[in-house]
């Protein structure tokens, strides 16, 4: 057994995708001594499997009122945007009928105004620290575009519509103003919204490993170990390990999918869902490089250019976290990216993720409602990646005894604990 004397901190944060590592870092950055515990390296789960995409836009969840008209041509299960599994659905009933409720049109508004907060902070944080972390080169101001292949110009400009009335900038294409945008794709697609206030990355694992260095040069240690449970004592908390335990004041959960389960023992239902995902790089032409992120709105998938060559991503599984892949969402698109953008064989193998999602498509960010000293900062949904740094500053903020930076109420954990 380890010395527990030398296992002794203020702050144990427990996850290290993009979520983990912000508050660790944001947690030190305030003074206390932080330990960052997973089983893999920081940024090798759900935060290395994404579009790599800096949103500002992305204040509107999947659950909004157009779902359940498009609720008929989903349960065929061969639409690309959602493939769902019969024995998950019937397992989770009311999980599905809290996710379609809220999709009521009242429910707009409030959610994104919590997201509008959220992402604002996030987006300056992410600039001031990717600058500060090393990695600046990652990071692409070019925005990124969505596009419709038939003329759609009315929903383009009611997404456009929707972005304005929350203040943030877009611009609507024609195909002449897209192919001088993106030159290199083939002239496939009619209108485009190009949203100009958004930024990506050529690779959101490695910017989280960026991140984590960035703590540990500040002082932080980050460890890898499995997580076995958490328990409350006199002194705070113990986190038991498979190879010893830590002692610490405060516990932040930051697991994504699996918070949940660590979370049950403790007394703690949280309905929190799997929106899995995969994407799939494959070998660029360099002559002929896509400059930015491209969703393909019809279709619903995504292609973006990365480090290691263009990554095409697939719509929503809804399905058991651990479940057996099923690539047809991805098999499907593929063919589709390749009529946009040039590209050669596979770099690697299918990537899998699962996206932790609630039903009202919001994270919890705050205090547990039991437990003194116990933290929740999971449930980003798809923006986990555009979410995380304000996501944990807002944490180490309420940790320090001070206000977040933002509104973090829409995201208590009370309103489904």
């Amino acid at each position: 057994m380890p010395d527990q004397t030398a296992n002794k901190t203020d702050v144990v944060v427990l996850g290290a995708g993009i979520v983990g590592v912000s508050a660790a870092f944001a947690t030190r950055q305030r003074g206390m001594s932080v330990i960052l515990i997973d089983r893999r390296e920081p940024g090798s789960e759900t935060s290395y499997g994404n579009a790599g995409i800096l949103s500002s836009g992305s204040i509107f969840p999947l659950n909004q009122p157009g779902l359940l008209g498009k609720l008929p041509q989903y349960l065929s299960n061969q639409h690309p945007a959602l493939r769902w599994d019969v024995g998950w659905a019937l397992r989770h009933p009311g999980w599905i009928a809290r996710f379609l409720a809220n999709s009521a049109q009242s429910q707009v508004k409030p959610r994104a105004l919590a997201l509008r907060g959220l992402i604002k902070a996030s987006l300056k944080l992410h600039r001031e620290w990717i600058v500060k972390a090393g990695a600046g080169s990652r990071i692409r101001e070019t925005g990124w575009l969505k596009a419709w292949r038939s003329d759609n110009v009315a929903a383009a400009k009611a997404d456009q519509a929707a972005l304005t009335d929350y203040g943030i900038k877009s611009e609507l294409l024609d195909r002449q103003a897209i192919s001088a945008l993106e030159p290199n794709i083939l002239p496939v697609y009619s209108v485009g919204l190009l949203h100009t206030e958004t930024a990506s990355v050529d690779s959101p694992g490695n910017v989280t490993k960026a991140y984590a260095r960035m703590f540990s040069a500040a002082g932080g240690e980050v460890r890898r170990a499995e997580i076995t449970s958490i328990a409350a004592d006199a002194d705070g908390w113990r986190v038991v390990l498979a190879d010893g335990e830590i002692r610490s004041r405060h516990v932040v959960v930051a697991l994504g999918p699996w918070s949940a389960d660590l979370l049950k023992p403790l007394g703690y239902r949280v309905p929190l869902a799997t929106e899995r995902g995969y994407h799939r790089e494959f070998k660029p032409n360099a002559a002929r490089p896509l400059r930015r992120p491209i969703h393909d709105a019809e279709n619903a998938f995504l292609m973006t250019p990365m480090e290691q060559g263009i990554r095409v991503t697939s719509g929503v599984e809804l399905t058991d976290r651990d479940a057996p892949s099923s690539y047809a969402q991805l098999d499907a698109v593929v063919p589709l990216a390749r009529s946009v953008v040039e590209f050669g064989e596979p770099v690697g193998d299918v990537w899998r993720g699962a996206r932790p999602t609630l039903p009202d498509s919001l994270p919890m960010i705050g205090p547990a409602p039991r437990h003194s000293g116990l933290w929740f900062a999971f449930g980003n949904q798809h923006i986990g990646f555009t979410t995380g740094p304000a996501t944990g500053d807002a944490v180490a903020a309420m940790i320090a005894g001070s206000a977040p930076s933002f509104d973090t109420s829409a995201f208590s954990p009370k309103r489904y604990l």
